[in-house]
C-alpha cells in the first residue's frame, strides 16, 4: 500500500522523495511487528514462569483441606494463555490426583497439570505439639 502512494505521489507531483519516506515508513511498522513478536515468543521458548500471585493461588487450592501441604510447585508458560504445572503434594490421609486437580478446575489457563501424592508417615506438627503440651 505505502509503495503504491508513493509511485502515485511520485508519477503525478514529482515528489520522488516520497518512495524513499514509504520505506522508512514501511521499515518502521515491520520492526514494530518484530519487536512485538520476539517478545511474546520469547517468554513461551524461555519457559517463563506465571507470577507470583498465580502461583500463591494454586498453593491455596492445594493446600484447602489442611492435611496436604506443597512440597514443590513448578509453573510455566506453554502458550499465550496456557500454563503448564506441576505439583508435588504431601499428605497424611491422600486423596487422589484427580481430587486435587478438581481444586483448580476453575483455572482455564491450567491446561497441563501434572500432580504427584506422597503420603506422610509421620504425626501432624499439630499432633506432636498436643503431645508435648500434655507430658
Amino acid at each position: 500500500m505505502l509503495a503504491i502512494v508513493a509511485l502515485l505521489g511520485g508519477k503525478l507531483w514529482g515528489w520522488v522523495w516520497l518512495d524513499p519516506a514509504m520505506g522508512l515508513v514501511g521499515s518502521a511498522v515491520v520492526a514494530q511487528w518484530s519487536w512485538s513478536l520476539l517478545r511474546q515468543a520469547g517468554t513461551t521458548l524461555l519457559d517463563r514462569t506465571i507470577d507470583e500471585a498465580g502461583l500463591a493461588e494454586i498453593r491455596e487450592a492445594m493446600e484447602a483441606d489442611g492435611d496436604a501441604l506443597v512440597s514443590d510447585l513448578h509453573a510455566w508458560r506453554i502458550g499465550p494463555d496456557q500454563v503448564a504445572v506441576i505439583v508435588s503434594l504431601v499428605a497424611h490421609q491422600p486423596q487422589s490426583p484427580e481430587h486435587y486437580r478438581a481444586r483448580i478446575a476453575q483455572h482455564e489457563e491450567l491446561v497441563h497439570v501434572t500432580i504427584e501424592v506422597n503420603r506422610c508417615d509421620h504425626a501432624p506438627a499439630s499432633l506432636v505439639a498436643e503431645e508435648r503440651k500434655s507430658v
